[in-house]
């Protein structure tokens, strides 16, 4: 199952088990069971500390839990773990066999401290790259306190259940049964929805937090350039993030951040927080901006608050929001958002496997997308606002060279159609005739560009008629202290290198500004 060199890498992780523990599969005759008893062999191979055994008798097959003697770990995978869960079921072995989190202790506290009987059963798809975080929280949370149980379930594997429950997106998580969340989670996110008060105390401790002298809102690569050039300054630097990394982590594959010739967006997250983290930098996560509110005078701080609670001040402050997917704003879209309408072809595409399905937007974003559900559903309607695809030549000849694939120009979506309970059908106008045309499909996968995270600014920093905020070569906006960096603002070409640039500029514009109104702290 494992190759040679994935069997030495995994072989030197589980060095690290200290505790013994026994794997217990659930099987059938079926090939899906063979693969992964293979995949339970190779492991169990590699190390003297982990057992298998295969007489389990869960209802879901193929499927296997991590049970440690003398303790009550609720944890399983349904399913064969590989692709992007891969790193899931070593972190699971690991943690499961004694390895500590690299959480922090009071986070691991709070964990151990909830109460309550909380079975979580997540869906994930081998190809998402945002389903991990959801799976390893969960996992390490079920590791950590034994009222807390977790199931992380291969949608594409169990069609069935899937159908039934009507999942339509990945990550989606269930909670003794009923719908707990979809997208993104970490463990700080999920702790503050089941443990109450956990946010209200949260915002008094940042609200009690003393003055930075750069604030960083936003974790995306702008805001981790910006944190990282004020942090190496020696001020006294803090980073509000809603989650870190912004839309890296919904981008699957890299292949221009200069030097690093391929990657994935969640593992760039990744090692953008860690960069952060080697420095002496305050990172807030969680924290949603709310409002604004600059300085009245030179020397007075400025100040954000949070929808949260919190409020954080600081003598300057840079702007890193970024944007988010736009949508389409017709009839319909909101009510079935994942319950057929997609925004992440890499993630939810499995879901619709040998569905149809139509891709909005054809740009490069949109013909990449078509191009990859083309390989998995049954039949793709691509439909396009412009007169012809404004793609890549060379997407557009790919795409044109996929036989299940359907492109339609000059056509505006005017309303999505569902059952009440998902998506059956969308509307189009076609632009030249003005007639109205419905496409009967599955799924609907919007890709036509981001918005600025700018509407909490309204009022106070100065905005395009897009919402973008206004800056100059410096990165300085219309207030004095206040800066801004990356795809919330006007500065052209929304690219990883340039933001990451543009988060450094406006750093040192920042400490430019302080060295000249105030001695920093």
């Amino acid at each position: 199952m494992l190759d040679a060199n994935l069997k030495t890498q995994l072989k030197a992780y589980l060095e690290k088990v200290t505790q013994p523990f026994e794997i217990v599969a659930s099987l059938d005759d079926g090939a899906k069971s063979r693969e992964l008893s293979a995949l339970l062999h190779d492991i169990v191979g590699l190390t003297d500390k982990i057992s298998l055994r295969e007489d389990g008798s869960d209802a879901r097959v193929p499927s296997f839990s991590l049970n440690r003697p003398g303790a009550d770990i609720g944890l399983r995978f349904a399913g064969i773990p590989m692709g992007h869960e891969f790193t899931s079921l070593v972190l699971a072995l690991l943690q499961v066999g004694g390895h500590p989190s690299k959480l922090g202790a009071d986070v691991i506290e709070q964990i151990k401290g909830v109460r309550g009987e909380f079975l979580f059963e997540t869906y994930f798809s081998l190809s998402c790259q945002n389903c991990p975080d959801v799976v390893q929280a969960l996992n390490l949370m079920a590791v950590l306190n034994p009222n807390i149980r977790h199931v992380a379930i291969d949608g594409a594997l169990f069609q069935k259940e899937v159908e039934e429950r009507q999942v339509m997106s990945v990550p989606s998580i269930y909670l003794n049964g009923e719908v707990f969340g979809a997208g993104r989670m970490g463990v700080e996110e999920i702790l503050a929805k089941i443990d109450t008060g956990a946010a209200a105390r949260d915002a008094e401790k940042l609200s009690a937090k003393a003055a930075f002298d750069v604030l960083v809102v936003g974790g995306g690569p702008a805001g981790a350039s910006a944190a990282i050039y004020a942090a190496r300054k020696g001020i006294r630097t803090g980073v509000a993030v809603e989650r870190f990394g912004g839309q890296v982590l919904d981008t699957m594959s890299i292949e221009n951040f200069i030097s690093v010739p391929e990657t994935e967006g969640p593992k760039l997250a990744r090692a953008l927080e860690e960069h952060v983290k080697q420095y002496e930098v305050d990172i807030m996560n969680l924290q949603t901006a709310e409002k604004l509110i600059p300085a009245k005078n030179p020397g007075e701080l400025h100040e954000v608050t949070f929808t949260s609670g919190a409020s954080l001040k600081a003598k300057s402050v840079i702007l890193a929001t970024g944007a988010r997917w736009r949508e389409m704003g017709v009839p319909g879209e909101k009510e079935y958002k994942a319950k057929g309408v997609c925004f992440c072809p890499h993630c939810d595409g499995p879901l619709f496997k040998g569905k149809r399905v139509a891709v909005i937007g054809g740009g490069n974003s949109g013909v990449e997308a078509a191009i990859d559900l083309a390989g998995i559903v049954a039949h793709v309607t691509l439909i396009e606002f412009d007169s012809q695809l404004r793609a890549d030549a060379v997407l557009q000849r790919k795409l044109h060279s996929m036989p299940n694939v359907k492109v339609i120009t000059s056509a505006l979506t005017t309303e999505v159609k569902g059952d009440g309970q998902k998506v059956n059908g969308l509307v189009y106008r076609d632009r030249n005739s003005e007639e109205l045309h419905t496409v009967d499909l599955e799924g609907i996968f919007v890709q036509i560009g981001l918005l600025p995270n700018s509407d909490f600014l309204k009022g106070t920093v100065e905005l395009t008629p897009r919402g973008e905020i206004i800056v100059d070569a410096k990165g300085q906006t219309n207030i004095p202290g206040v800066f801004a960096a990356g795809d919330v603002t006007t500065v052209p070409y929304k690219q990883i290198v340039i933001a990451v640039g543009e988060g450094a500029k406006a750093s040192l514009s920042a400490f430019d500004h302080l060295i000249r109104t105030s001695a920093p702290a």
